[in-house]
């Protein structure tokens, strides 16, 4: 009819989020990165119930992914810490 009643069974785009680091590299939940913004060093990539946080390795501050996005090349403000 009109789908309304659509049966969704997988995932949206709106449920998937690419993140890249300053230089384009893909970033996951469990990457260490370096933070240029809030002052917050070294950070490590975690996901909880809101989405994905930078969570601070020296002070704990946790940032939404959101925060960090650069408006003009729409990559994030952090570098990603090879180990």
């Amino acid at each position: 009819m009109f789908q309304l009643f659509k049966n969704r069974t997988g995932k949206g785009k709106r449920d998937r989020i690419e993140m890249k680091d300053i230089n384009g590299n893909p970033l996951y939940e469990g990457d260490m990165v370096e933070s240029f913004r809030y002052d917050m060093g070294s950070c490590k990539i975690i996901k909880d119930e809101k989405g994905y946080i930078y969570e601070s390795q020296k002070t704990n501050k946790q940032v939404s992914w959101v925060k960090m996005v650069d408006a003009t090349t729409k990559f994030q403000k952090v570098r990603k810490i090879d180990m």
